[in-house]
C-alpha cells in the first residue's frame, strides 16, 4: 500500500510539473524559442556553470561547518559527495535528496543520519531567512516596476474605480482581520484538544527544530567564516542568473534589480516539492522576466536554458561523486545504488 502511495505522489508531482510547463509555453511562438535558443551566447552560460561549481564547493564546506559544530566531523570530499549525490537524487525524487545525502555521509563517514537531517533542517532555515530577505529588498528596490505590472495587467481597469471607492478594500481587510481573531481565539480554546492530535504535535517538533537549527549556529567556532560561505553561496546563484542575461539580445539589457527578482522567485520555484524545480522554475522566471518587459517566448528561452544547463550540470556532478561514493566504498556503481536503494529512507524533512 506504501508502495503504491508513493507511486501515486510521484505521479502527482510530475504531472503538476507537466501542466505548468504546458501552461508557461501555450500559445506561444515556437520558433521564435527555438531561434532563441539556437543564437544564444554561450560563452556567458560557461562562466555561469564555472561559478557553479564554486558555489557547490562552498555549500558544501557550510555544511561540513555545521557537521563540525554537531560534534561529528567529515572530510570535506566526502560531505561534498554526498550533498552532489542528494543533489542528484531531488531531480528524480523530489524532497527526498536531503535524506539521501544524509544516508550517504552515514555510509561514507560515520555520521548519523539524525545528525546529518538536523544541520539541514538549518542549512533550509537559513536559506528560507535568505530569501526572505531577498524578497523584501526586491520589493523594495523595484516596487514601482511592480506596482505598475500589477495595476496594468492584474487589476486593469479595477484599479481607477478602487482608487476612487476604497470601501470594498476596508471591507475585505476587516473581515481578514476578524477571521485572524476567530481562529487565534478558536486555538486557543482547543489547544489542549490540539496536543492529542498526532498532526498538530508533528508541526510543534517540526517548528521546534527550525528553531534549534537557527541557534545551532551559534554554537559554530569561526561563526564569520560560516556567514561568508553563505554570502558567497548566494552571491555565486545571483551571478549565476544575472550573467545569463548576456545569452540573449532581449535580456541584455536588464539591469542587476531584474537580476536579484528572477534569482529569488527563481528560488522559490526551485523550492516547490516537484523533481528539480520543472514547471515551477520556468512559470516564475517567465512571469518575472515578463514584469520587466520581456516577451514570453524571450523569458521560456531563458528559463529552459539556465534551467537545462544547471540540471545537466547537476547530473555530471553527482555521477562523479556517485562513482567516488562506490569507490570509496570499495564496490561497484551498481553495488551502490542497490545498498541506496535499501538504506532505510524513513525520515522526512
Amino acid at each position: 500500500m506504501k508502495t503504491f502511495l508513493n507511486i501515486l505522489k510521484y505521479g502527482l508531482l510530475l504531472s503538476i510539473s507537466g501542466a505548468l510547463m504546458w501552461y508557461a509555453m501555450r500559445g506561444l511562438k515556437w520558433d521564435a524559442i527555438g531561434h532563441a535558443i539556437r543564437t544564444a551566447n554561450y560563452a556567458w552560460l560557461a562562466l555561469t556553470l564555472g561559478l557553479s561549481v564554486l558555489g557547490y564547493f562552498s555549500r558544501a564546506y557550510r555544511w561540513r561547518m555545521q557537521l563540525e559544530a554537531s560534534q561529528t566531523p567529515a572530510p570535506f570530499w566526502a560531505v561534498y559527495h554526498a550533498m552532489m549525490v542528494g543533489n542528484l537524487a531531488n531531480i528524480v525524487l523530489p524532497r527526498m535528496g536531503e535524506v539521501i545525502r544524509c544516508s550517504v555521509l552515514r555510509r561514507t563517514s560515520g555520521v548519523p543520519v539524525q545528525v546529518a537531517i538536523g544541520t539541514v533542517v538549518t542549512e533550509r532555515v537559513i536559506d528560507v531567512l535568505v530569501l526572505l530577505g531577498l524578497l523584501s529588498s526586491v520589493l523594495l528596490l523595484d516596487f514601482t516596476t511592480f506596482w505598475g505590472f500589477v495595476t496594468q495587467n492584474v487589476l486593469g481597469g479595477r484599479y481607477d474605480a478602487l482608487a476612487r471607492n476604497r470601501t470594498p478594500l476596508l471591507v475585505a481587510a476587516l473581515i481578514a482581520v476578524l477571521l485572524l481573531v476567530v481562529a487565534g481565539v478558536a486555538l486557543f480554546r482547543n489547544l489542549e484538544r490540539l496536543r492529542q492530535n498526532a498532526f498538530f504535535n508533528k508541526g510543534v517538533v517540526f517548528v521546534k527544530g527550525l528553531l534549534a537549527g537557527v541557534f545551532s549556529v551559534l554554537k559554530l567556532k569561526k561563526k564569520g567564516l560560516f556567514l561568508l560561505h553563505t554570502l558567497f553561496t548566494w552571491s555565486v546563484y545571483y551571478l549565476m542568473d544575472y550573467l545569463a542575461f548576456f545569452c540573449f539580445p532581449e535580456t541584455y539589457g536588464l539591469d542587476m534589480k531584474a537580476g536579484l527578482a528572477v534569482l529569488t522567485f527563481g528560488a522559490f520555484g526551485m523550492a516547490a516539492p516537484v523533481a528539480g524545480g520543472i514547471g515551477p522554475f520556468h512559470v516564475m522566471v517567465q512571469g518575472i522576466l515578463l514584469v520587466y518587459g520581456i516577451s514570453k517566448e524571450a523569458g521560456i528561452a531563458y528559463a529552459l536554458v539556465v534551467h537545462g544547463a544547471q540540471t545537466l550540470l547537476v547530473v555530471a556532478m553527482g555521477a562523479i561523486s556517485f562513482v567516488a561514493v562506490a569507490a570509496a566504498d570499495k564496490g561497484t556503481v551498481a553495488a551502490e545504488a542497490e545498498a541506496l536503494a535499501h538504506e532505510p529512507l524513513t525520515t522526512e524533512l
